[in-house]
């Protein structure tokens, strides 16, 4: 998929569910659960064992339902082994520009980690095509956001890091293209996850559909 296509999968989910689990078996089942209630972008952290195996798996399991990405990617070598698994995107909580520029000669969405203002510009100047901003709880949740938004409208942000059901929407009202969200999603048995999903999706479709 082009980066085009895979920011504006992004843009119309508004949600990307962050998996970080002790196991391969527990992920599965956690995204099975997802995309049961509708969600169509994942993001799978290395910190999953057995994580570029599970991503060259889910890729080919989902390749016609979800998108599957990569998450906290720290390095220019471990992207490289998440984009031939299959990701079709590369996230991490940290600004690593040989990162962004590898992804960019690879024409793979990356999505680059940063929390101040300076990091910011400096993650969207190196060519990233989304910012994590991270851990955007600790700055002060959607009103920074909604701050930063007012200095570069032309960034993409997404906020990760303390986004909660409850204020998931005041996000993407802050001008957030989208949130990332991990246990608050995913922490609870598999029906009960599907039908948080939904009903998130139905939350922002009302309001954004």
């Amino acid at each position: 998929m082009k980066k085009k296509q895979v920011v504006e999968t992004i843009r119309k989910t508004k949600i990307i569910p962050v998996i970080r689990t002790r196991s391969a078996d527990k992920a599965r089942t956690i995204i099975e659960a997802l995309v049961k209630g509708g969600i169509d972008v994942l993001e799978v952290t290395m910190t999953v064992p057995g994580a570029i195996r599970l991503i060259a798996e889910l890729a080919n399991q989902y390749k016609d339902a979800a998108i599957i990405g990569a998450g906290t990617v720290l390095d220019k070598d471990t992207a490289q082994k998440c984009i031939e698994a299959g990701a079709e995107f590369i996230v991490s909580p940290i600004l690593n520009l040989e990162t962004v520029s590898f992804c960019n000669q690879n024409e793979i969405t990356v999505m680059a980690g940063a929390l101040t203002p300076t990091e910011i510009y400096t993650a969207n100047k190196a060519g990233a095509d989304l910012v994590k901003v991270f851990p955007v709880s600790a700055m002060g949740g959607d009103s920074y956001i909604k701050a930063v938004k007012t200095v570069f409208p032309h960034v993409e942000m997404i906020p990760t890091g303390g986004v909660k059901l409850e204020n998931a929407v005041d996000y993407i009202e802050a001008g957030a293209l989208a949130v990332g969200m991990g246990g608050e999603l995913t922490n609870e048995k598999e029906s009960i996850i599907t039908n948080r999903a939904r009903n998130l999706l139905n939350q922002i479709k009302q309001k954004y559909q």
